[in-house]
């Protein structure tokens, strides 16, 4: 017959084993122990989505588990972002997000479901995307230099972009500002319709992705003069940047794409996708890929990136109000 001394041990080790069982799952499952999804908060096909799937396949490599992409496309990239900053904070809802809705559209839109800085949390920046000038054929100009000139004399020169306040229509305000010049803002719905109406002379100018505006360039449908980063990209080195037009030096503004996971995901989970994420940017077959989706790779600490969307915020903060850019 058991003595109560043993009855008491026996008792102690099952309470043990009772509270260990009890633990949560994630203290005993390595992360990511099942899919992981990354959501697009644009339609399929656009450059966000081309680079989440790039990153998505090595990311899936690197960490041997599923990375699916979902695309959750409206309201200028807001509802993908809403319904990301919604998710549980356990590392397997990530958004790849760009300017605009981790950005601009704070600046922009008076009602959001959302607040990044304080909703989302900033994983790693993945890729620099420099814009690049395009004009028609039919407007007599080569260069940034001639196109100023020419736009002193012609006020109201017309530029296309993919909508209001995204990152193009903040380079054009940027370009009108900083050369003294008016431009007139024709917002389009997508990328494909302003490059048609550009190569056909219906309006002047555009500012675009280098991925966009590739075949167009090729075929010799428009004139590229200048991409939107402070230097030239690798990607087009044979296009010079509009800062190297000296009375425009001052003149950056890129559009870019970033990792983003709900805020309160745990920091060991966020260590980990960053950790990844820089790993898969410094391959150099990625770095290539991105290049010719007209990106720079662009590796970053969490820290790093924070600061980055910081800075990149407050210059659009001002030149949203400098031209009083609203949403609504």
């Amino acid at each position: 017959m058991p003595s109560r001394h043993s009855f008491v041990l026996s008792t102690f080790a099952l309470g043990v084993l009772g509270a260990t069982a009890s633990l949560p799952a994630q203290a005993q499952t390595p992360y990511p122990s099942r899919p992981i999804t990354i959501v697009v908060p644009f339609s399929a096909g656009g450059g966000v989505d081309a680079v989440a799937r790039l990153l998505g396949d090595r990311m899936r490599v690197a960490l041997k588990q599923s990375v699916v992409v979902e695309n959750k496309g409206g309201a200028s990239g807001m509802l993908g972002a809403a319904a990301v900053s919604k998710a549980a904070p356990d590392g397997y809802t990530l958004l790849m997000g760009s300017a605009g809705e981790t950005a601009i559209n704070p600046l922009i839109y008076k009602q959001m479901q959302y607040q990044p800085e304080k909703d989302l949390a900033p994983i790693s920046l993945v890729t620099r995307v420099p814009n690049v000038l395009l004009a028609s054929p039919t407007l007599p100009v080569k260069n940034v230099e001639e196109l100023v000139t020419y736009a002193k004399a012609h006020p109201g020169v017309t530029y296309g972009t993919s909508g209001v306040g995204n990152p193009q229509h903040l380079n054009g305000e940027l370009l009108a500002s900083l050369a003294g010049v008016k431009l007139s803002h024709v917002p389009y719905k997508g990328a494909s319709a302003q490059l048609v109406d550009v190569a056909s002379g219906n309006v002047n100018l555009t500012f675009v992705s280098m991925a966009g505006a590739l075949p167009f360039i090729k075929g010799g449908r428009v004139k590229p003069l200048a991409v939107t980063s402070a230097k030239r990209a690798s990607f087009a080195p044979d296009i010079p940047a509009i800062a190297e037009y000296a009375p425009l030096a001052a003149y950056t503004l890129e559009n870019w794409f970033g990792l983003f996971a709900p805020a309160g995901t745990p920091a060991d989970v966020q260590v980990k996708l960053n950790t990844v994420v820089n790993q898969v940017l410094r391959d150099p077959e990625v770095i290539r890929l991105l290049q010719e989706q007209g990106g720079e790779a662009t590796p970053m600490t969490q820290d790093a990136f924070r600061d980055f969307i910081k800075t990149q915020t407050a210059q659009y903060a001002r030149i949203v109000k400098s031209a009083n850019i609203t949403a609504e």
